[in-house]
């Protein structure tokens, strides 16, 4: 028998092992459930509503999930193309909101030339459900911008993973919840999203971060709670972000677009140690050679 403590986090009962003794326990568990992202525009002769992606994601900050998804994938160019964000219900009897409806201001024509996209990605892989290999790299319109960081603190770096722990509520109760926090230069955490996908998080993040008017995000740091992917990189170049912190590794697929982009790379930014897989050139690090 599960209970819902939120709609992030549930509760179950498990049997649990130690050595040689065992006991009946109540775990606590990140939802995983279908988000199904639409939009609704009117242009031309042509008016309709169309289902972009369903996404496996951890409900909580849908509308900004939907926002940052549609950026990320350049489907829309700004939040002012954007007239409303809603949830579509129509599963009454279990109360649940897992569609969300972008409605587009009249006369906004969106790109879907880039949503060549299968209806269904999982958590774990935003771009698995991608149509082809060209369908993938999306030319972001703040690619070449300098960044305004020009220097920052090696120390700062270092203590940028335990800041985001700390932060992280999901994650401390369930242990399955991944986040994307934005630093200023001096290591204050702007604002952060969780979310059992690496993708859904930081679309979450960007989501956010367009509704604020706050893009180009070229004077944070991004840190990443896992390793840093192709995808991840892609999505963080369409916001403008000119560095990436990854606690884990970041993928060879990753470095070449963070090359391409001029992104400084960061990896395996743990217990006081990083690796630095590409610098910036308008970038320094203090104290370090």
């Amino acid at each position: 028998m599960t209970q819902l403590i939120d709609s992030s986090i549930q509760k179950v009962q498990i049997q649990r092992f130690s050595d040689l003794d065992s006991d009946s326990r109540e775990d606590l568990l990140a939802v995983e459930e279908p988000l199904e992202i639409r939009i609704s525009f009117s242009y031309g002769n042509q008016v309709g509503m169309k289902s972009i992606s369903v996404t496996m994601r951890t409900p909580g900050n849908d509308k900004d999930l939907a926002l940052g998804f549609l950026f990320t994938e350049g489907i829309i160019d700004s939040f002012d193309q954007v007239k409303s964000v809603s949830y579509l219900k129509v599963d009454c009897s279990n109360n649940k909101e897992n569609i969300v409806v972008v409605e587009l201001n009249e006369g906004v024509e969106p790109n879907l030339g880039t949503a060549d996209r299968n209806f269904y990605t999982t958590s774990s892989c935003g771009v698995c459900g991608k149509g082809s290999i060209q369908s993938i790299k999306t030319v972001s319109k703040f690619q070449g911008m300098v960044p305004e960081i020009q220097s920052f603190g090696a120390k700062v770096l270092f203590d940028l993973p335990e800041k985001l722990r700390s932060a992280q509520d999901n994650f401390e109760v369930s242990g399955g919840i991944h986040a994307s926090g934005i630093f200023t230069s001096d290591g204050e955490l702007k604002f952060l999203r969780e979310d059992v996908g690496r993708h859904n998080a930081l679309d979450k993040l960007i989501g956010h971060a367009l509704q604020e008017g706050l893009l180009p995000l070229n004077r944070f740091v991004l840190l990443l709670s896992g390793r840093a992917s192709f995808e991840l990189i892609q999505k963080a170049a369409m916001a403008g972000i000119s560095i990436v912190a990854a606690i884990g590794a970041p993928s060879s697929l990753a470095l070449e677009l963070a090359k391409e982009f001029n992104i400084t790379l960061i990896g395996f930014l743990k217990n006081n140690r990083f690796n630095i897989y590409n610098q910036n050139e308008n970038i320094h690090i203090d104290g370090m050679l």
